[in-house]
């Protein structure tokens, strides 16, 4: 790997510690770090070198995966830690910074490859880009690279306004947009899904599949985050952005030898083929709820308007159902069904296909109240994919239908964090898995007729007892094609399943 100077703004903050410093702990433990490899860190805080250490290794022994038990390990991984006090706002700031990061490159004789990673608030985005131009920083003799968080652009306009800006000072090449949910590893093994496996390929149209349906469930509520949240509500924290992203890598179809580009490309394709709705019909195609009073596993929970930091006249949305036509060759007349709330029955993340019933011949018999066939792309808290397929028992009469499950890629122990492998491809300069503009921009086109709806209350805020699945609307969104919400496809456990109904096959190989 290229040497590679780390500059973190928001060093000292809260997703540093809980994410960053633990996924940059098990890149190095696996090998996956540079061997000249520096991270300066950037706050307000008056710490020095070693306070900055002392506070890096706490947060290992807190949220690493790997418990950081090795103590010459985690000492080793340390010492490539700097820190230097920088105010947001003062250009002589990063002046300061950058002739400590010139000292260590050539101390360590190596170019000045350098990939800035904004732990910061969206605010801040355009300031330190201009001030990293301004300063000489982004001018360096190697490569750079900019990593930053969503939001980004909080609807359509101001999101382009920032991507201009921040085009002032990097090219979209050098523009690394993280959706933690692109970084999950069997997100990630959805694409070998397809590329190694010609009859899922095959089958990946609208001539075998009757439904989509994408689920992000959660049963906690706002938490600390009210006062970011009541602001955004679940169309913006959530499905603009990683619901629109999972849809996208759902959709598209990958030959072999996907690059990068190919991704990007195929993915764009995608939303242009989306159809938008217009902003009077948004209320037809879409279910806005919030939360009131109930109970999550048998404890009460106060509604989402006596939550503290919210307003009672609050009429923040915290869930959102929406149903999604595709028009192109592969997708056309199947419905995408997205589904994503906070206080909700349980916490499950899901990707659930659903194929059609075969055509029934008149030899055929058919039982009565059969399940079709499913395949369930478990995202979390476990990780799977399963296709559940019917066969037939052998007995008298032909048997009964019943339905088998193949586990085409079961979760792995050990398997890395999505931050993990999104800063390992950053820094290799792998953006496959990263947010590309055009993707981010015609999410916006999408989104924004249905916020334009919400701040004019076209859509009816309807309320939902906190510990069910959202308002009864959501069910009626798909009774009407003649769907229902797959609450319970996943997996039973081994246990449950008879060795001989069970067939493991790695999708990866």
């Amino acid at each position: 790997m290229e040497p590679t100077t780390f500059i973190m703004f928001g060093a000292t903050g809260d997703l540093a510690k809980r994410k960053i410093y633990p996924a940059l702990y098990n890149l190095y433990v696996d090998g996956k770090l540079p061997q000249a490899f520096t991270l300066f860190g950037l706050g307000r805080r008056e710490w020095t070198d070693e306070s900055f250490r002392i506070n890096v290794e706490q947060s290992l022994h807190q949220f690493s995966r790997r418990g950081a038990k090795d103590a010459e390990s985690v000492k080793a991984f340390v010492r490539a830690f700097r820190y230097s006090v920088l105010d947001i706002g003062r250009e002589d700031d990063y002046r300061k910074l950058l002739k400590l990061v010139e000292g260590r490159e050539n101390e360590l004789s190596i170019p000045s490859n350098r990939l800035f990673y904004l732990s910061v608030g969206p605010e801040y985005f355009e300031t330190i880009a201009a001030n990293i131009q301004a300063s000489g920083l982004g001018s360096a003799n190697g490569w750079k690279r900019l990593v930053i968080e969503k939001p980004f652009g909080h609807d359509l306009r101001s999101a382009r306004d920032l991507n201009r800006k921040l085009s002032q000072a990097f090219a979209e090449e050098e523009i690394y947009r993280i959706d933690h949910y692109l970084g999950k590893p069997v997100v990630q093994r959805m694409e070998s899904l397809q590329q190694t496996n010609p009859v899922m390929q095959a089958l990946w149209t609208n001539r075998y599949i009757s439904n989509v349906q994408i689920t992000a469930l959660e049963s906690v509520g706002v938490e600390e985050r009210a006062g970011y949240y009541d602001h955004v509500g679940a169309v913006r924290d959530m499905f603009q952005n990683h619901m629109l992203q999972l849809l996208m890598m759902t959709a598209i179809h990958l030959p072999h030898d996907s690059s990068s580009e190919k991704v990007r490309f195929k993915k764009k394709k995608v939303m242009e083929s989306l159809e938008l709705v217009q902003k009077e019909d948004v209320g037809a195609s879409v279910i806005r709820g919030q939360y009131s009073e109930g109970s999550i596993q048998g404890k009460p929970v106060v509604g989402y308007a006596s939550e503290p930091g919210i307003a009672p006249s609050s009429m923040n949305d915290t869930f959102i159902a929406a149903r999604l036509l595709i028009d192109n060759n592969d997708w056309r007349g199947v419905p995408f069904y997205i589904r994503t709330g906070k206080r909700m029955k349980e916490k499950s993340t899901k990707i659930v296909v659903e194929f059609k019933e075969p055509v029934k011949q008149p030899w055929m018999k058919i039982e009565e109240g059969i399940e079709p066939n499913l395949l369930v792309i478990e995202i979390g808290p476990e990780e799977s994919i399963t296709l559940q397929i019917n066969t037939k028992e052998p007995g008298p009469n032909g048997g009964r239908f019943k339905p088998i499950r193949i586990d085409l890629q079961a979760g792995q122990a050990d398997s890395p964090e999505a931050y993990e492998n999104l800063i390992g491809d950053a820094l290799n300069g792998d953006s496959t898995f990263f947010a590309h503009w055009d993707e981010v921009e015609l999410s916006w086109q999408w989104v924004q007729p249905i916020l334009d709806a919400f701040e004019e209350n076209l859509v009816p805020l309807l309320p939902y007892e906190a510990g069910t699945y959202g308002p009864a609307a959501s069910d009626a969104l798909l009774a009407k094609d003649g769907n229902h919400w797959w609450f319970d496809a996943k997996p039973e456990p081994k246990s449950e399943v008879n060795e001989g109904e069970r067939y493991a096959y790695n999708a990866n190989h």
